[in-house]
C-alpha cells in the first residue's frame, strides 16, 4: 500500500525494525520490476533471472564494492494500484560478496504474485518512496524503475513527483522493448527525476540482463564519484 513519505518516522528509528539494516551507507537503491499484464510468463522469468545475474556480474560486483561504504538494496514487483510486493526480503545491506549472492538468489527464486493487472506507475513510485523512508540513512537514494509500457491506470509519474516527497531522490528508468516507437520517448519525458537521472533501454527481455548491467554500473559508479570531496 502506498504511504506518502512526508511525516514518516526518522530513518534511524525505522532501521531498528526487524530485517532493516541499522548502519548508514552510501546508496539506498530501490529496484522496481514491472509485472503487469503486458509481461508474459517467459518475460517475467527473464526479468528476474536477468536482474539476479546482473547483480553478480563482475563489473557490477566491482562497482558495488568500489567503496568501503556499503550499498543497501530492496526489490519489489509492481503492476496495479495496490499491487506492489517485496521480492528480495526487505532491505539488504550489502557489505560483502555473500550478501550480494544471497540477494541475487532471493530474486532468482522469487515467483510472480499475479499477472492480470494494469500498469500503475505513479503508485509504484509512491511505494518506492515509502520504502526509502523506511530504509537506512544513506548518502544517496535512487529508484530504479523497469517498465515495458506507459502508465495506464491511476496517476502518472509527474503527479507522483508532486504528491510524494521526492526531494534528493533520483529516479532512473529501464525501458524494455525498443521496438515500441512511442515508449522510449514517453518514458524519457515522464519518468527520469532528480540529479543525474537517466533512461536505459533493453531491446527486449532477452537483452534485459545486459542493459541492467550497464544501468547498475552507472548508478553505483555515480555514487562513488559524487562522494569524493
Amino acid at each position: 500500500m502506498i504511504r506518502a513519505a512526508a511525516g514518516a518516522l526518522p530513518a534511524a528509528l525505522l532501521c531498528a525494525g526487524a530485517g532493516t539494516p541499522a548502519a548508514a551507507c552510501r546508496l539506498a537503491l530501490v529496484l522496481a520490476l514491472d509485472v503487469s499484464s503486458s509481461v508474459d510468463e517467459d518475460e517475467d522469468r527473464l526479468q528476474r533471472q536477468g536482474l539476479a545475474a546482473a547483480l553478480l556480474a563482475p563489473e557490477v560486483s566491482a562497482a558495488v564494492f568500489s567503496s568501503p561504504d556499503p550499498v543497501a538494496v530492496t526489490v519489489f514487483e509492481w503492476s496495479g494500484r495496490w499491487d506492489q510486493v517485496d521480492i528480495g526480503g526487505g532491505w539488504i545491506l550489502v557489505e560483502g560478496p555473500a550478501d550480494l549472492t544471497a540477494l541475487a538468489g532471493r530474486i532468482a527464486e522469487s515467483e510472480r504474485s499475479r499477472e492480470d493487472m494494469p500498469t500503475a506507475m505513479g503508485y509504484a513510485l509512491g511505494h518506492a518512496v515509502a520504502r526509502l523512508a523506511e530504509g537506512p540513512d544513506c548518502l544517496f537514494r535512487t529508484i530504479d524503475l523497469s517498465t515495458d509500457g506507459p502508465n495506464n491506470e491511476g496517476f502518472g509519474p509527474r503527479l507522483a513527483y508532486d504528491a510524494f516527497a521526492f526531494a534528493g531522490i533520483t529516479v532512473n528508468a529501464m525501458v524494455i522493448g525498443a521496438d515500441e516507437p512511442d515508449l522510449v520517448p514517453w518514458v524519457t519525458r515522464n519518468v527520469p527525476h532528480g540529479p543525474g537521472a537517466f533512461v536505459e533501454v533493453a531491446s527486449d527481455y532477452a537483452g534485459y540482463e545486459r542493459a541492467m548491467r550497464r544501468k547498475l554500473v552507472r548508478e553505483l559508479s555515480a555514487t562513488v564519484i559524487g562522494a569524493l570531496p
